[in-house]
């Protein structure tokens, strides 16, 4: 391995390089992204689709998303303003970043991102709880970030065919809640603490109730 203040340093191998068998040596990992080398083995990536009740099927085939470029890294966002999360994987191989635009049926989709002002800037450690139908779903405000790639501040509730959430609630991590009734539904809005209101930052077309 390189030395941390020597980025630039190439080592010689520590033994042998058996190339039949497949094994190779990078003189420099700073630079491997450099390299048509693949470090997971070509194992595909996976995608999974939540099928209530505590499973999941794994539809990467499906998906087209299961490349094999030795992914890093994956960054959740709506890429193309539909509100629907679309996903970016970060590679080592198979070509640095590739956008996989999410093609499933629209849906009732609601994004929050909050404003604090006695809370830290972003909400960060906020609950959001939106009430749909008899039904609770809860999110925290907990940005991901994971190996090169990190997440917005904000988070995003699926509502099915739903027109409209019938109670939303934000509790603060200074403890303040606030509320809000009926909230429209294909919208991503943005709630600031100790305001009554809520702004629209962008729509989306909500689908029907009977498609």
């Amino acid at each position: 391995m390189s030395q941390p203040t020597k980025r630039l340093e190439d080592l010689d191998p520590i033994g042998d390089v058996d190339k039949e068998r497949g094994e190779f040596w990078i003189p420099n990992p700073f630079t491997v992204n450099l390299t048509p080398r693949n470090l997971s083995s070509y194992e595909p990536n996976q995608v999974f689709l939540n099928m209530a009740k505590g499973y999941f099927a794994d539809i990467g085939y499906l998906s087209g998303a299961d490349s094999e470029g030795d992914g890093r890294g994956v960054m959740v966002a709506d890429f193309i303003d539909d509100l629907q999360p679309d996903l970016l994987v970060l590679q080592s191989g198979g070509g640095p970043l590739r956008l996989f635009a999410n093609r499933f049926p629209p849906s009732s989709r609601l994004v929050v991102s909050l404003v604090g002002k006695e809370s830290n800037r972003f909400g960060i450690g906020a609950s959001v709880i939106a009430e749909v139908k008899g039904r609770r779903l809860m999110r925290q405000m907990f940005p991901t970030n994971n190996f090169s790639a990190a997440q917005a501040s904000q988070v995003r509730f699926g509502l099915g065919q739903a027109q409209k959430v019938d109670r939303l609630l934000v509790k603060w991590p200074f403890g303040k809640t606030q509320e809000f009734r009926s909230v429209p539904v294909g919208a991503h809005i943005r709630i600031t603490e100790g305001q009554s209101e809520f702004e629209v930052l962008s729509t989306g077309q909500a689908p029907s109730e009977n498609p």
